[in-house]
């Protein structure tokens, strides 16, 4: 099978959805500020490693997933793209309806060793169904059947998705380990986060569906 990537222009629109997605912490996010926020910079960063093996156990489940699903239909992988999409844009009513929960700047966490921290990382992100579902809902909207090798189409988004999540969630770590007691005044923050992060999803679902009417 020859190695084939999405073309330029779906991996633009890709970069730039992804890095609105990265912007918008979610609870991976929220648990590696609050490691850096409690133990420091290196806690957080330990954190990050964690958090971004467990999305590669879910890049590798979407890859064979859907690889295999493309495979046995493209009727069934189109209706995948188009419920994605209305699975994201669900996501995004949801979270512009739900209050934040301030974890933050809750209680003190206990202080855990690097190799724990790496391991409840993994596990946040590993066990969180919601992740699973984000990736087969958000891939599929990158592919392009049209150009084959659809396995190396989403295992290259995924894990492009992945440096960049690793990227994103390292300045985290070391922005809120550098700077943990002004992070836990921030909280006007998660008064408008719910907003940008529900209408980034909405945007992004209500795109894909219109693209997808398009092809």
């Amino acid at each position: 099978m020859d190695i084939v990537i999405p073309s330029a222009t779906s991996i633009g629109l890709f970069v730039v959805a992804a890095t609105l997605l990265l912007l918008t912490p979610g609870p991976a996010v929220l648990y590696v500020v609050a490691r850096s926020v409690e133990q420091g910079r290196i806690a957080g960063l330990a954190s990050v490693f964690g958090t971004q093996t467990g999305t590669l156990v879910h890049v590798l489940a979407s890859t064979l997933g859907l690889s295999a699903l493309l495979a046995s239909s493209a009727v069934a992988f189109a209706l995948v793209k188009y419920a994605g999409a209305g699975y994201l844009i669900y996501m995004g009513v949801r979270r512009i309806l739900t209050q934040t929960e301030r974890r933050v700047s809750s209680s003190t966490l206990p202080r855990r060793s690097l190799g724990r921290l790496y391991r409840d990382g993994f596990i946040v992100n590993l066990l969180n169904p919601k992740t699973a579902l984000f990736f087969l809902a958000f891939l599929p909207q990158f592919v392009e059947p049209s150009r084959g090798a659809a396995a190396f189409q989403i295992a290259f988004l995924g894990l492009l998705f992945t440096l960049m999540g690793l990227t994103s969630d390292g300045l985290y770590a070391l922005v809120a380990g550098t700077a943990g007691g002004w992070v836990k005044r921030q909280s006007r923050y998660f008064d408008w986060e719910r907003y940008v992060t529900g209408g980034v999803f909405i945007g992004l679902g209500v795109t894909a569906a219109l693209a997808g009417g398009r092809k």
